[in-house]
């Protein structure tokens, strides 16, 4: 393993222990908040995600709570910490960058660019490489999609 692919590999085994954002769903949802479930029934991973999108646009909270392996534990996590105080536009740009490098089968490689566009999240790049894992990764990015796009309207 190179010494990218090991920080990589730190960053998610970090992410999943730490699990920034989770376990803060304890209100009930107020004004210009929503939630969603998201579920994986090839793994059992299990995901309630919560958006709070102020009225300029920007994603005030990203909390979850959440139960599964290793890989959706720290995408949310990556997603909770990395996202939370950006707008609703920037979300998308990196959503759609995700869900692009999920995508790619390992063919977009981690480096500078990536991590300029994703932060902590181009350490799923590795993932990519595994199909049956990129439903893991995606999870969450799913419930925060739909999210603050019910938060937003």
């Amino acid at each position: 393993m190179n010494p990218l692919e090991q920080l990589y590999q730190d960053i998610i085994l970090d992410h999943s222990k730490r699990r920034i954002g989770a376990d803060a769903l304890e209100t009930e949802a107020g004004e210009r908040e929503a939630q969603s479930h998201q579920h994986n029934p090839l793994c059992g991973d299990d995901i309630t995600l919560r958006a709070r999108v102020a009225a300029d646009g920007t994603i005030e909270a990203l909390a979850w709570k959440g139960d599964g392996c290793s890989i959706s534990m720290a995408s949310a996590s990556v997603l909770s910490e990395s996202l939370t105080g950006h707008s609703v536009a920037e979300f998308d740009e990196a959503n759609e960058a995700f869900h692009e490098l999920m995508r790619s089968r390992g063919k977009i490689q981690g480096g500078e660019e990536l991590e300029e566009r994703l932060g902590d999240a181009a350490a799923f790049a590795g993932v990519s490489k595994f199909p049956a894992r990129v439903k893991c990764a995606l999870l969450s990015w799913e419930a925060a999609r739909d999210a603050i796009g019910r938060a937003s309207a």
